[in-house]
């Protein structure tokens, strides 16, 4: 099925995270202790953190897999989502220490330079995360992945992360260190930000919230397919990358069972042309409106 297939692409996302934060932490933190950098400490601890929240959504995309079972009979589909979900909470604390460590920094400002080869370390990490972020954001609107946008969004901060680390070692070398301060109180609200929208999308994914222009445009599709009389019902939600669609259909009552069925094939054609990734249930009636007019008449 194309959905798993999606779903082992996705891995390649995270495991390209969690590579390149093992290696960014690695530096940062070897170079931050060397060259006195407190900022680039902070973001090499802050990396540590963001190999958790990769391995997460690794672990979901893996689980998501699994076929249904008798306890899960639409699959492990949201799974995904709730490794979406993780990965938002990691980042929302992450941000809350970036501010917190911020906030410290006015009250509690240093006086030792680092070195300015550890800015160019920031700044040379910035460079990697904002690759792996287009890398993994492409990834993601190509496999419809919840969990590879989440962790793109996640590579996105961390570049930003680095970039403010990086402006605020080049303060502190040339005798700005509050720089380093406001940085981190910018980049610290760019990371909650993000956590937050990360979280509402997933939030309205587990509690089957749907889309109303999508609805809308599918409902549109399903009233033009031939032999459709009526649409008495729409029903929309989304399990994982997967949109699972409840359709019920008013037809003339004198068709037969293929007749009928013919329609249900043509709504799911009409519809799989503009979301591949949809599984419909069409529930058929028949529709005795021109019968009771007839009558009346």
């Amino acid at each position: 099925m194309e959905v798993y297939t999606n779903l082992r692409k996705g891995e390649k996302g995270a495991w390209l995270s969690i590579g390149a934060y093992i290696f960014l932490s690695a530096i940062k933190l070897s170079f931050g202790f060397t060259g006195s950098s407190e900022a680039l400490i902070a973001d090499g601890l802050n990396n540590l953190s963001d190999i958790i929240a990769s391995v997460a959504v690794l672990v979901g995309l893996r689980i998501s897999q699994k076929p249904p079972d008798e306890n899960h009979h639409y699959g492990h589909l949201r799974a995904e989502t709730i490794a979406s979900l993780l990965a938002s909470f990691i980042m929302a604390v992450i941000g809350l220490q970036v501010l917190l460590n911020a906030v410290r920094g006015f009250f509690d400002p240093t006086d030792v330079a680092p070195s300015p080869l550890t800015a160019g370390v920031a700044f040379f990490s910035a460079i990697v995360m904002y690759g792996v972020y287009r890398f993994n954001l492409n990834l993601s609107k190509q496999i419809k992945s919840a969990a590879v946008k989440a962790a793109a969004y996640d590579n996105r901060s961390d570049a930003l992360v680095s970039i403010g680390a990086g402006i605020g070692i080049l303060g502190a070398i040339f005798g700005a260190p509050i720089l380093d301060t406001i940085t981190a109180l910018v980049v610290g609200f760019i990371i909650i930000k993000t956590a937050w929208d990360i979280f509402k999308e997933s939030v309205l994914t587990l509690t089957d919230a749907f889309n109303e222009e999508e609805g809308e445009t599918m409902s549109v599709i399903v009233r033009k397919v031939p032999g459709v009389r009526l649409l008495r019902e729409f029903k929309g939600r989304n399990h994982g990358n997967v949109m699972f669609v409840d359709l019920t259909i008013a037809v003339d009552p004198s068709l037969n069972v293929m007749e009928s069925h013919w329609i249900t094939e043509e709504i799911e054609r009409k519809i799989h042309k503009v979301k591949p990734n949809c599984v419909i249930l069409v529930h058929i009636e028949p529709d005795f409106s021109t019968f009771s007019d007839t009558e009346e008449e």
